[in-house]
């Protein structure tokens, strides 16, 4: 098996190792004993650690261009932070261990950065839509066992099992092998800065927020919530995630090829319109199988947004310094993956979780604005310069 194959394998197993559990992990906190507010806190942990981890891991990866190195200590922090969740007695410890899972995923940006490396660097977006495919193909089928283990075998069996997952994937990582080593300057401070002025990064960076702060606040936040009280079992829960994964994966697929043919920013602003329109019909179902249709809906327009936001951080961004302008790129949208969820918790606290999937639904709207009109004017800007 040549090096890029067991990098699929090993890309897969780490998302699984993440994800395993997450169909059940807010009625988990739920179960024991955590209010609203403390889901948001569990599911916005993840991206706290990861704003502060992703821009010193980028530079520090670009300075020593190991990626490999980050990529297994990703994976030692995944099966850290799922053994820890499934050995939890109370929703603090939760927060704890869902907060190293952070740490972990904070290890993407060497993922991303050493798999584009295998491509030329104008098709930037069509790699990164194969590895979100790969990405979203792991989740969706951490998802679906996740669920079904845990009324087979009880709460605690996903995390067990994404453990699992994610101790295999770090025994494979030795096995794969860096690309060419890229030669250049080192990073310094001003070159990070100088990336984070780049009108097109900025503009990315802050769509990617709210992206984020959509999929944080429905898919892997309070959406389960809301199946349970519909009466949703924990099998239910895993045919949910399947529904919200599975269009996503194939739609991360087909990305690249849309934007090619229909403009980036049309294509963008398109995922977030259908992203909101499947959010605002959230507390509009009453049944289960109404809201695997709504999940499947937001779940097409959310798969195109990450690959092309991807792709679009590091394009105009010469070799040496992609890792740095992927970090500062996923350190940003980590800010949506905490604020998001932590504010959505606090907002259904006080108003109902009804009324807080509406305010996350208008997110999704003004991304849409957003894209259309702030994409052509900050690519206008860069060709200017």
């Amino acid at each position: 098996m040549s090096s890029i194959h067991k990098f699929y394998v090993i890309t897969f197993l780490y998302w699984f190792s993440l994800y395993t559990y997450m169909p059940i992990l807010s009625p988990y906190v739920e179960y024991l004993g955590g209010s609203l507010t403390m889901v948001g806190l569990v599911v916005g942990s993840y991206g706290l650690v990861q704003l502060f981890a992703r821009i010193p891991l980028g530079i520090t990866s670009d300075l020593l261009s190991n990626r490999r190195f980050f990529i297994g200590l990703g994976m030692a922090l995944g099966v850290l932070s799922a053994a820890g969740m499934g050995l939890a007695n109370s929703a603090a410890t939760v927060l704890i261990f869902r907060a190293v899972a952070g740490g972990a995923a904070s290890a993407w940006v060497a993922f991303t950065v050493l798999f584009s490396s295998y491509f030329p660097a104008d098709q930037a977006p069509k790699a990164m839509g194969l590895i979100v495919f790969l990405t979203s193909l792991g989740q969706m089928t951490a998802a679906t066992v996740g669920g079904f283990a845990a009324d087979v075998w009880g709460w605690q069996a996903p995390f067990f099992i994404g453990a699992a997952g994610g101790l295999v994937g770090w025994a494979l990582v030795p096995t794969i092998k860096e690309s060419k080593k890229v030669v250049g300057p080192r990073v310094q401070l001003s070159s990070l800065l100088s990336i984070g002025k780049q009108p097109l990064v900025l503009v990315v960076s802050f769509l990617a927020i709210l992206m984020q702060w959509l999929t944080f606040s429905t898919v892997f936040g309070f959406t389960p919530s809301y199946a349970v009280s519909l009466g949703a079992s924990n099998s239910q829960l895993s045919i949910l995630a399947l529904a919200s994964s599975l269009p996503a994966a194939l739609s991360a697929l087909r990305s690249g090829h849309w934007a090619e043919k229909f403009g980036e920013r049309t294509v963008l602003a398109g995922g977030f319109a259908l992203f909101a329109v499947g959010t605002f019909l959230i507390p509009r179902s009453d049944t289960v199988i109404l809201l695997y249709i709504t999940q499947a809906l937001g779940a097409a327009g959310r798969g195109v947004l990450l690959p092309l936001l991807m792709g679009l951080s590091i394009r105009d961004i010469d070799g040496p310094r992609r890792a740095t302008a992927m970090g500062f790129f996923q350190s940003i949208y980590a800010l949506g993956m905490f604020a998001g969820p932590a504010l959505t918790g606090v907002i259904s606290e006080a108003v109902g979780l009804r009324r807080g999937f509406d305010i996350v639904g208008f997110v999704g709207v003004l991304a849409a604005v957003m894209a259309m009109l702030l994409i052509a004017k900050a690519q206008k800007s860069a060709r200017s310069n």
